[in-house]
């Protein structure tokens, strides 16, 4: 692992990381604690999946990678040299987590399917306004990815006169 060195002082250690992961499995049983007769009452059906998996995109984009996000990495991050994770053990191993968005997107579907189990009707409004957020992006990304093909193949052509 990036920044992983074992034994010595002040570096990340895999108990540092047996720590997140343990906050997160909390998470997600005190989750299911809570929901276990409301599952039943409103499920998560197939169709909702691809919503809940874009809204989770959306979520972990933005926390690892957007402007918008570095309140949240701040404190982990030094943003000036790239994204590198700062600090020691705990701090440098949320500062990894942060800045991976496969990390983060654990822990936003933690999050978005949490609420649209504790509260089906906001998890079913926020999940849409996320994935349409998502939505947008891939949108956006495939308009410039098409602008610039069609710019390189313009420049390319001779010239009519």
């Amino acid at each position: 692992m990036a920044g992983t060195t074992f034994g010595m002082d002040g570096e990340t250690r895999p108990v540092d990381y047996a720590a997140i992961n343990a906050v997160w499995v909390s998470l997600a049983a005190a989750l299911v604690a809570s929901t276990r007769k409301r599952g039943s009452e409103d499920p998560i059906t197939n169709q909702e999946l691809i919503p809940l998996a874009a809204a989770t995109f959306a979520v972990s984009k933005a926390v690892a990678r957007e402007r918008i996000g570095s309140w949240v990495r701040e404190p982990f991050v030094d943003q000036a040299e790239g994204q590198r994770p700062k600090g020691n053990r705990i701090r440098r191993a949320v500062g990894e987590l942060v800045t991976c968005t496969r990390c983060v997107g654990t822990w936003s579907a933690l999050g978005v399917v949490g609420l649209r189990v504790l509260h089906p009707q906001a998890g079913k409004t926020m999940s849409m306004v996320l994935a349409s957020s998502a939505a947008n992006d891939w949108l956006q990304a495939g308009f410039k990815l098409l602008t610039e093909q069609t710019n390189l193949v313009g420049s390319k052509l001779p010239p009519t006169d």
